[in-house]
């Protein structure tokens, strides 16, 4: 018997940009991690997995008793699985499904995202599924704790289109001091990390690597590239829910799992004041390095080439 062995971390999705980093932040913390994957994933996918010092178990996603073989021994199962319904409440429940069937005593879902437990349901579908599910997870023998972290501040001056560098504006609607929450990816990844190595989590852990409202980001926009930014007011909440079912029937796109309406609904919880996070377990984990909007933007070079 080998004593104090590191606990078995088992990850689906660890081939994707979010599950990677988890995988890498867990090898970091000394945890032995076990990257669920299809019996057909590619020579070159698993590659790239073990590069990253995990190991492999290849199941079919879709077979709760291989499943179930392939991830006994875990301490705790983390989902990095994103899509649709088909992904995030069928193959996701297999997960957890299979989870329970070995006895794995604990269960991380693919819940990052804004405060969805505060939000009206049939108002942001993405939102919806992640309800669906956990109403699920409740149900099951397993210990469930999701970790909501509002937006991925990655995208940030990329897919989130709210800072409009042509013009020196910062996009808002209905109220520009209204606090919207943003996290990177990795400060997500590495806080999911130690999570999934503490056996004594609650069933919420809400996260924010910065808080920040329009008004205070145009400022900092200024600050960081030498031009003068301004919020820019651009309509009402409901006046935005009208954008959003125009988009939805001009282009539906109901298959895609972000299409642009999407985004917008995401945009309408957020300046709604819905979604917003409250009482964050930053501290939990001391020695996490959150990054601040500030630095953030300071990073990219398409503010840093607008300097004057």
């Amino acid at each position: 018997m080998v004593l104090n062995e590191p606990p078995i971390i088992s990850i689906a999705g660890a081939s994707g940009d979010l599950g990677g980093r988890i995988a890498t932040a867990l090898v970091k913390r000394g945890a032995r991690v076990l990257a669920m994957v299809r019996p057909s994933t590619t020579t070159a996918d698993r590659a790239k997995l073990l590069a990253l010092g995990v190991q492999i178990a290849s199941a079919d996603p879709g077979d709760l008793k291989a499943m179930a073989t392939a991830l006994a021994g875990s301490a705790c199962v983390i989902s990095a699985l994103n899509g649709l319904s088909d992904v995030v409440i069928d193959r996701q429940g297999v997960l957890l499904d299979a989870a329970v069937a070995a006895g794995v005593p604990r269960f991380i879902p693919s819940d990052f995202a804004a405060d969805f437990t505060k939000t009206a349901p049939g108002l942001n579908r993405n939102f919806d599924l992640r309800r669906t599910f956990m109403a699920r997870s409740d149900q099951a023998p397993i210990k469930v704790t999701s970790i909501l972290n509002g937006a991925f501040m990655d995208m940030l001056g990329a897919e989130m289109p709210i800072i409009q560098p042509g013009i020196h504006r910062v996009l808002y609607w209905h109220n520009a001091d209204q606090v919207l929450d943003f996290t990177t990816k990795n400060n997500v990844a590495d806080y999911t990390a130690a999570a999934a190595l503490d056996p004594s989590t609650p069933r919420l852990l809400r996260i924010a690597g910065d808080s920040v409202s329009v008004r205070t980001l145009a400022a900092t926009l200024s600050e960081v590239s030498g031009q003068r930014y301004r919020p820019l007011w651009v309509g009402t909440i409901g006046m935005l829910g009208m954008m959003i079912g125009l988009a939805k029937r001009i282009v539906p796109q109901a298959d895609a799992p972000f299409p642009a309406w999407q985004g917008m609904q995401y945009m309408r919880d957020q300046f709604g004041g819905r979604a917003q996070l409250a009482q964050l377990d930053n501290s939990r984990y001391p020695g996490i390095e959150w990054t601040s909007v500030r630095n953030h933007l300071a990073g990219l070079e398409a503010f840093r080439a607008s300097s004057v």
